[in-house]
């Protein structure tokens, strides 16, 4: 293995379309992301997990994310929680 190739982490990532806006008001995306070298699959429910799940793959390998990265997630937290239930 080169010195490039030590450094290489691959993913497979399959999404689809499972309801159209047509059909339930919006787009719903699903799919799932499978890391090639160990086999492990996460199955997504929406299309930011797939940066999600990127992310923390990242920062369990010891990877420092952005101060913008940070505030992005904080924010999107924070839209969560002050969603209204529907």
């Amino acid at each position: 293995m080169d010195l490039m190739e030590s450094g290489t982490h691959s993913f497979i990532i399959k999404i689809w379309l499972e309801e159209t806006v047509e059909e339930a008001g919006r787009a719903s995306w699903r799919g799932y992301i499978t890391n090639v070298s160990s086999g492990e699959r996460r199955y997504l429910q929406d299309l930011d997990d797939v940066v999600a799940y990127l992310a923390l793959y990242l920062e369990r390998m010891g990877v420092k994310l952005g101060i913008r990265w940070q505030m992005r997630q904080r924010l999107k937290r924070r839209r969560v929680a002050w969603k209204e239930p529907t």
